[in-house]
């Protein structure tokens, strides 16, 4: 008897669709890193103990380094993405020096993560002079306004540092999967958006 659920596998334009989605994902991926360039400038940021912290530092024992542009506690969407990063921190970890960085304070960070029982590292970027630089923060009337995604950077064996790639965090991106869950919904994402608390 043929089964109720045959699967996607045996669906032949499903199979082609996912694998020209997976080497389209590969080709963006070359053409993000073929643009990796040498940082010329030192970067500080200040961490939990208003201790300045030289980007240098940030990579600890690892040669990589991946830092979460967050747009800090003002942003439920940065939140969602944050509560997952959290998730999978240990395994990042393993690979890869991490951190978290916002425009928030020290204080406003510390508070914020233990109420979500964030794990990894955070640091302040107050003045936004890493975040603009890198991408992930914009000026408007006088005014800097922080913006999500993240960079990767990898360290020399004399110090230099490289921004090896970035990319943007968006709703259904691919690095939250929480869309994705709701996506194959019936109604799918049905105007969902992320809270803080779902308790009210």
């Amino acid at each position: 008897m043929a089964n109720e659920f045959p699967g996607l596998y045996g669906n032949q334009e499903l199979e082609v669709l996912q694998k020209e989605i997976f080497e389209k994902r590969q080709r963006i991926v070359e053409i993000i890193k073929s643009n990796a360039h040498t940082l010329t400038k030192p970067y500080t940021l200040v961490d939990w103990n208003n201790a300045s912290v030289t980007l240098g530092e940030l990579f600890g024992d690892k040669k990589d380094l991946i830092v979460i542009h967050n747009m800090g506690k003002g942003c439920r969407y940065c939140t969602l993405w944050a509560d997952e990063i959290n998730g999978i921190s240990k395994h990042l970890e393993n690979r890869s020096a991490l951190v978290v960085v916002s425009p928030n304070t020290p204080e406003v960070q510390k508070e914020f993560a233990k109420s979500r029982d964030w794990r990894f590292k955070m640091l302040s970027d107050q003045a936004m002079d890493f975040s603009m630089d890198m991408g992930f923060a914009y000026e408007k009337d006088g005014k800097k306004f922080a913006t999500p995604g993240y960079s990767t950077f990898h360290k020399e064996d004399d110090g230099s540092i490289s921004r090896i790639g970035y990319d943007e965090f968006g709703p259904s991106d691919m690095y939250s999967s929480t869309w994705h869950f709701l996506e194959l919904l019936k109604d799918g994402e049905n105007t969902w958006e992320p809270q803080y608390s779902y308790e009210d």
